[in-house]
């Protein structure tokens, strides 16, 4: 009985010793993927900004307001997960700035396509910035479920360009320990947004000026490594324009300068909603992979100890003493 018990402890440490690795390296980078219906927005503030109105004058102004949304398109990634048989995710991106009084400042449009498991850019027709066909080399928005401490592309929607932004060092973000990642795009002219604030003015009417727009920004992320989802942001932000006709004797002016980041609402959300998720990552990279390990080890132990007392030898039996037998003449 013992033999057959020690059989079965074997045969239980094997599956479990055999099920840790495959979780953790065949299982879960297949199972982990981003949700393709997923929404999510974020809104951001940059206070006691520079803005220019719509009279070409630069003012302190109280508050610029930036809402960021990302909405899932469920029905444009089946589409090309049919043609590339693979799982994919679009996103149907946002930024819409308004002052403090409520007017457009910025309105620019993305699509976002990439790969469900490791989030990395697929090309794919309808990939756009502004309406404007891009090739996206590098991250946006999300780093890779566990992000490594390096160096990663990252595209600026901007510039329609990748760089490398660079980690900068591990730090502790209201209980969770986070990757501080810095991308600084130097003064590079970009277009005309194909949305302006100024009703009739086209892009087209601009350019004619000969009036340039330029930008340049210092970008801030704190990552969450499991998850690879940052949990907080800031942009130092400044766009100026530059020559032409369009600002008179100036040689340039500033359109935009401010320092943002995200609202403290949305700061709460955002780490919540990590620390759920990160829990279920660990779960199949760490917990259950380990403990599954862990479990093997101990059911091969008894396995082996039910082994060797089953062959063990039996105890020898008392000896009984034996009545004399009768002498005989």
């Amino acid at each position: 009985m013992r033999r057959k018990a020690s059989l079965i402890l074997l045969a239980l440490a094997v599956f479990f010793a055999a099920l840790s690795p495959l979780l953790r390296w065949y299982a879960f980078p297949r199972l982990a993927k981003i949700p393709a219906g997923q929404y999510q927005d974020m809104v951001l503030e940059a206070k006691d900004a520079t803005l220019m109105n719509n009279a070409m004058q630069v003012e302190k102004v109280s508050k610029v307001t930036i809402v960021q949304t990302l909405k899932g398109n469920v029905e444009a990634s089946e589409k090309i997960e049919k043609t590339l048989g693979r799982d994919v995710v679009v996103w149907d991106g946002l930024s819409y700035a308004q002052g403090p009084d409520g007017q457009q400042v910025a309105y620019i449009p993305e699509r976002y396509i990439f790969d469900a498991h490791t989030q990395e850019p697929i090309h794919a027709t309808g990939e756009m910035v502004d309406g404007d066909p891009v090739k996206r080399e590098g991250l946006e928005f999300k780093w890779p479920f566990l992000t490594e401490k390096r160096d990663y592309e990252y595209f600026d929607a901007q510039t329609r360009t990748s760089s490398p932004i660079h980690y900068k060092g591990t730090q502790d973000f209201r209980g969770l320990e986070v990757y501080y990642f810095e991308q600084t795009i130097p003064w590079t002219q970009v277009k005309w947004p194909k949305k302006l604030p100024i009703a009739g003015v086209t892009p087209e009417q601009l350019a004619r000026t000969g009036t340039t727009r330029w930008y340049t920004t210092v970008r801030k992320f704190w990552v969450e490594p499991v998850t690879g989802a940052p949990v907080y942001g800031e942009e130092i932000h400044r766009e100026e324009l530059r020559g032409g006709t369009l600002l008179g004797d100036r040689d340039k002016v500033t359109a935009f300068a401010g320092h943002v980041k995200m609202r403290e609402d949305y700061i709460e959300h955002t780490v919540d909603l990590v620390k759920s998720n990160r829990t279920l990552v660990l779960l199949m990279t760490s917990y259950l992979p380990w403990g599954f390990a862990t479990l093997g080890v101990l059911l091969l132990a008894l396995s082996l100890y039910l082994e060797a007392r089953g062959r063990r030898p039996d105890e020898p039996e008392p000896a009984t003493d034996s009545e004399p037998e009768p002498v005989t003449a």
